[in-house]
């Protein structure tokens, strides 16, 4: 026996229940992981709401957690028990004490990565590999604009950035979030309940605009991050903070200079292993080079779950949160 957080039917932070789950032995191609960490991550509130359909209820949540082999499968042979590992990927299930987990979605952890770091960057920090060396491979002088810059993937993402040679211009939504920011590598921090973005963009870079755009807000920030584009430019969404963005005239596209959009997952740039492995490789290189710190701003007991969501929800944490089982 073992305990979860799990769901019963869709909502608010009050349908995530403690409870006391069967976990059984692994089975061909499955190792049996015993969490010591496990991260948040706003796609947690996707599955929970019902924004992003879960496979079935009941069900654990949560995509990300680090831990020790306890056991493998029938199959499974790069992995043994005792082996440290940590995953961003489905199934969903990760808010739980111990639990089944496909091998082949597992990475071993290098020692100088803590299994509370890996918890805390895996979804977010493999998210901003993809997003700034594949969706749109960001170079040296470039000036980028990404969206909640005070947030974990944010801050994650203003660091490697920086160590990229760009310049970065991040949206935040209070003084204390900019100098979050600041401190981690935003050049210019936009407090967007004071400052109209669209305007700063267009001051920072003598109306030229920026080759990309970062946004996981969604709908509050589409129409503005359009018009902060250069000609040729590409936004791209990767969350829906706000509420998934309406359906639109993709003839705006060419009217703002023939723009590109794209709405990429990490779960299909991470889909080969290949790719999985050298996403989560670069990632724990340039935290090892101390080129990336993780910020872990917030733990919480995993039974406290629903608390971390309307924390969440309501814009109070910063960079990283972590449950400990």
């Amino acid at each position: 026996m073992t305990h979860a957080i799990r769901i019963h039917q869709t909502g608010g932070p009050e349908v995530l229940t403690w409870e006391t789950v069967e976990l059984g032995t692994p089975g061909p191609g499955e190792a049996r992981i015993q969490q010591s960490a496990v991260g948040l991550n706003y796609i947690d509130v996707y599955h929970r709401s019902g924004l992003y359909p879960v496979p079935a209820l009941p069900t654990a949540i949560g995509m990300e957690a680090a831990g020790q082999v306890e056991s493998v499968g029938e199959g499974v042979n790069d992995l043994r028990p005792g082996d440290r590992v940590a995953y961003a990927a489905p199934p969903v299930g990760a808010y739980a004490e111990a639990r089944l987990m496909p091998a082949d979605r597992l990475v071993k952890l290098p020692d100088g990565i803590s299994d509370l770091q890996a918890a805390a960057m895996m979804l977010q920090g493999m998210t901003v590999q993809y997003l700034i060396r594949r969706t749109f491979r960001v170079s040296k002088g470039d000036t980028v604009l990404f969206h909640a810059a005070a947030g974990g993937v944010g801050l994650i993402a203003c660091q490697w950035l920086k160590h990229l040679g760009a310049t970065v211009i991040g949206t935040v939504g209070s003084d204390e979030k900019a100098e979050l920011a600041r401190a981690h590598g935003c050049d210019h921090p936009v407090n967007y309940r004071t400052e109209n973005f669209v305007d700063r963009v267009r001051e920072i870079t003598d109306g030229a605009g920026v080759p990309v755009v970062y946004d996981s807000v969604g709908k509050d920030t589409f129409e503005g991050s359009l018009d902060c584009l250069a000609p040729l430019g590409m936004f791209v969404g990767f969350g829906n903070a706000s509420g998934p963005v309406p359906p639109f005239n993709m003839g705006v596209l060419a009217q703002k200079g023939s723009l590109f959009v794209t709405r990429p997952t990490l779960m299909t740039y991470t889909a080969k292993r290949a790719d999985l492995l050298a996403s989560a490789n670069e990632l724990f290189d340039v935290v090892l080079s101390d080129a990336v710190k993780i910020e872990i701003n917030q733990t919480y007991p995993l039974a406290e779950t629903a608390q971390a969501h309307r924390d969440l929800e309501a814009r109070k944490t910063t960079g990283s949160t972590v449950f400990l089982p």
